[in-house]
């Protein structure tokens, strides 16, 4: 099974917009492709047309839901603000989607079956955390010229700064140690992770 597999048609929107809205509200484990199939007003016979894996339809909605939500932050972001206003918005996008119940069920999901569905993974990379990877690095090149950051390495440091963002909350979450994050906790990993990267990175003029 691979990404190519999915095809395309006249409900396959209408699928994909039931399926985004009870995968969000159940869950990958708790959705169910009879209720699926109801929310989006089709047949099980022609869910299955387009998607013929559970997994596969869930990979998919994730995919556009990540990068949807990269599309928003981009356009809410006015990157001639200082690197600590950016990145503090940067970590915030990041840290939500990562703790969030579709962000928890993609890192699952590619952990279970990453090695015998890798283009699910990679397609999922490529249009998430890939795209927004080359976001940042496109942003942290442009603080550097104009002298706000001093950086070397901008793609390992755009890596660093993506981890930064997961510390704590993300592990714990991940391991059902806590079930979720407060606001003071999210706002405590935020903070921390812009004061070390402008530590390691920042200038006098940042």
């Amino acid at each position: 099974m691979n990404a190519d597999k999915i095809r395309k048609g006249r409900k396959f929107d209408q699928v994909l917009d039931g399926a985004r809205t009870v995968f969000l509200r159940d869950g990958f484990e708790g959705a169910s492709v009879d209720d699926i199939a109801r929310e989006s007003g089709v047949s099980k016979a022609t869910l299955y047309s387009y998607f013929p894996d559970k997994r596969l339809m869930f990979m998919e909605v994730a995919r556009l839901e990540c990068r949807r939500q990269a599309d928003e932050a981009i356009e809410t972001i006015d990157f001639g603000q200082p690197p600590a206003v950016v990145l503090s918005i940067a970590a915030r996008q990041i840290m939500e989607f990562m703790l969030s119940d579709i962000g928890q069920g993609v890192y699952r999901l590619i952990v279970a079956e990453g090695e015998r569905f890798p283009e699910l993974a990679r397609a999922f990379y490529d249009s998430g955390p890939g795209f927004v990877h080359v976001t940042l690095m496109d942003y942290m090149g442009k603080a550097v010229a104009r002298g706000e950051l001093e950086i070397e390495d901008i793609d390992l440091a755009a890596h660093l700064f993506a981890e930064l963002c997961k510390a704590d909350l993300h592990t714990k979450i991940c391991c059902g140690i806590v079930g979720h994050a407060s606001g003071a906790e999210k706002d405590r990993v935020v903070q921390g992770a812009v004061e070390m990267f402008l530590a390691r990175y920042g200038t006098k003029k940042a």
